[in-house]
């Protein structure tokens, strides 16, 4: 797992990097058919036409892998088949292959590789690529996939890198240390996959070209001080502005600093210590 630059024969390949699939099993192996569903692209419009996420469109046609966020399937070994490449994630995921003749597949955490065994359930070992509910689970741990409600499936700590630890536990409740800082109780009942998240190099490559950008569905985005006021609030004036006000959305909503969470919101309870703005205190 690393990053792989090129000869810059181009301008955009000068800027650019790729990663090197180091960890990807077989890079010429087709994903599993039987796990594989369409996409249908909505170019950011709801169902009734109306764009709701401004500057998406277009891409690289690809198809959905399925994967087990439950990870339900419980007592019954599974073997590593492969590490493949996911389209639709920044993370790699594995297929599994349970001695029932099943298939699925889950994220790949950091150090998982064809030929290993992984298990589901209470009784399993806390290993790299084990699921086991929280109360199961030895204090200090690295996890991820976390469940947010018991049988919903993982919803926390699923991108690149991305890893929890497990810091306490009291009754029923577990206390949880998430990647921006935050500390949030949740049920001992709810599932965590041990381990991090592999591909953690994924942050550090570079796109180098436009090109690369709309091919993974991203369209160029306009300054709000560039677009005219019918369009946005920052918009008009003569000759180039500033903007004359915080910088907002489309919407007026404030982009930089504003806050948005609902003041009542139940899950606030749920939350021990809230993360401190900024990316220089995730992990503090």
């Amino acid at each position: 797992m690393g990053i792989r630059k090129y000869k810059p024969t181009s301008a955009g390949r000068r800027g650019g990097s790729v990663s090197d699939f180091a960890e990807i099993t077989d890079r010429k192996k087709k994903p599993e058919k039987s796990l594989l569903v369409p996409i249908k692209k909505k170019g950011g419009r709801n169902n009734q036409g109306i764009v709701t996420s401004r500057f998406r469109g277009g891409g690289h046609k690809r198809m959905y892998r399925l994967i087990d966020f439950k990870r339900s399937k419980d007592a019954v070994p599974a073997e590593v088949v492969s590490i493949e490449y996911d389209p639709n994630r920044s993370a790699r995921i594995a297929l599994l292959k349970y001695e029932d003749g099943v298939k699925t597949y889950i994220l790949a955490p950091d150090g998982l590789k064809a030929g290993d065994k992984v298990l589901s359930g209470a009784e399993a070992e806390p290993r790299v690529g084990n699921c086991l509910p929280l109360r199961k689970i030895p204090l200090g741990m690295t996890i991820h996939n976390l469940e947010m409600q018991p049988g919903r499936g993982g919803q926390i700590c699923r991108s690149a890198g991305a890893s929890a630890t497990l810091t306490a536990r009291e009754g029923d409740w577990a206390q949880i240390t998430l990647p921006s800082g935050e500390m949030r109780r949740v049920s001992a009942e709810c599932r965590a996959t041990i381990g991090s998240i592999g591909n953690a190099d994924h942050m550090n490559i570079a796109l180098g070209k436009a090109g690369r950008k709309r091919w993974k569905g991203r369209k160029p985005h306009n300054r709000g001080t560039s677009q005219n006021p019918v369009s946005h609030p920052m918009g008009g004036g003569e000759g180039r502005t500033a903007g004359g006000r915080h910088p907002c959305g489309p919407t007026g909503v404030l982009a930089k600093g504003g806050k948005t969470r609902k003041k009542r919101k139940p899950s606030n309870s749920a939350i021990v210590r809230r993360r401190r703005p900024g990316p220089r205190y995730a992990n503090a």
